[in-house]
């Protein structure tokens, strides 16, 4: 068994997850979600889907960015 690096279970169905070069184990997607997605600038929400980004920053929706300052962002178009 592998243990979560989240939440420390020790779990048969563990999975690995490699990202920039580094392996991370969980025992669920709610763990590896909060241990690796990007966390909004705006709400602090983790953008799990795609988000919208601007000058190299995050956020969860063009909602949030519009909020911060940032221009030209649409969720839809």
């Amino acid at each position: 068994m592998a243990r979560c690096e989240m939440c420390g279970n020790d779990y048969d169905k563990a999975f690995t997850v490699t990202m920039d070069g580094h392996s991370h184990t969980f025992d669920s997607f709610e763990c590896a979600i909060h241990s690796l997605a990007p966390s909004c600038a705006h709400c602090g929400c983790r953008v799990v889907g795609h988000g919208v980004e601007a000058n190299g920053t995050i956020y969860c929706c063009a909602n949030c960015a519009h909020q911060e300052g940032v221009k030209g962002l649409e969720d839809r178009v």
